[in-house]
Order: structure tokens, then C-alpha cells, then sequence
């Protein structure tokens, strides 16, 4: 990952930590709940942190769309176990997602732990603030061009 500053430099000290800890955990991600990157484990390209954002996102949407139409309930977490590794995510506070890869030997349970855990000691850095929407027409007036459609 780039350069960091502020809280994404604390976000990005702690996911380096949890990669540290728990050796099973290759990777660790912070992003908005809409796949914005938020700040990403020392050793991940900043390509893949992005790639891996985006998958984040759309799995824990896709979840929550289960749990709204069949009454499921809010979405704790979301594991994708592959043939050589996990990737889990989970709600880490308002508006943002934890998301860890980890290895195929990994113990889900203790994996799934300490990321709850990280959320805990740290949910007031993992909130990300709602994107506004964009009002197209008054931003083509602020530029002075219109914009056909």
C-alpha cells in the first residue's frame, strides 16, 4: 500500500498488526460499504487491495440482500472458503467492512475472533461517512458545459 496519513495510517498500522498476530491472515482490508479502499496491510499492492475491495463489497451486499428477502436478519459476517484459502468480512461500524484473507490451514473461528475483536477496540476508526449524491446538472452549470444524454 501508499503512504498513509491520519486515520488511514491507523487503520493501516492495525491491519499490519493483525497480520502480524494471527499467521494465518495474509492480507486485511478496510473499506466503505460501497468498495471504496479505506486502507489496506502492508505487502498488498494497491490494485489488489482495490480488486479486493470491490469483491467485499459486492459479497456483503449480495448477503444482505439474502437476509432482507428471507428475513435472515443483519449480516454478521460473510466467509468464501476457497481451495487454498478464506476470505472473510464483517461489519466493522457504521458504514465500513473489515475484509481478511487468510490461508486454507486457517482456523476460521480464531480468524473470525480477532477480527471482531479489532472491531471492538477500534469501531470509531472504522466508520466511513455516506457519499452524497451527485446533483449532475448543477455540477455541469458550476463547469459551465452541458452535457447530453
Amino acid at each position: 500500500m501508499t503512504q498513509k496519513t491520519g486515520a488511514s495510517a491507523d487503520l493501516a498500522w492495525l491491519l499490519d498488526d493483525l497480520v502480524a498476530r494471527v499467521r494465518e491472515v495474509e492480507h486485511g482490508i478496510v473499506l466503505s460499504t460501497d468498495g471504496l479502499l479505506l486502507a489496506g496491510s502492508q505487502g498488498l499492492h494497491v490494485e489488489d487491495a482495490e480488486h479486493l475491495s470491490a469483491v467485499a463489497s459486492g459479497l456483503q451486499s449480495l448477503a444482505r440482500g439474502v437476509g432482507e428477502r428471507f428475513q435472515g436478519g443483519a449480516v454478521r459476517q460473510t466467509i468464501v472458503e476457497m481451495k487454498s484459502a478464506y476470505l472473510l468480512v464483517t461489519v466493522a461500524g457504521q458504514g465500513a467492512c473489515l475484509a481478511v484473507l487468510c490461508t486454507g490451514d486457517a482456523d476460521v473461528g480464531l480468524v473470525a475472533y480477532e477480527m471482531a475483536m479489532l472491531v471492538v477496540r477500534v469501531g470509531q476508526y472504522l466508520t466511513s461517512p455516506a457519499r452524497t449524491t451527485i446533483d449532475r446538472a448543477a455540477l455541469d452549470r458550476a463547469a459551465g458545459s452541458e452535457v447530453r444524454r
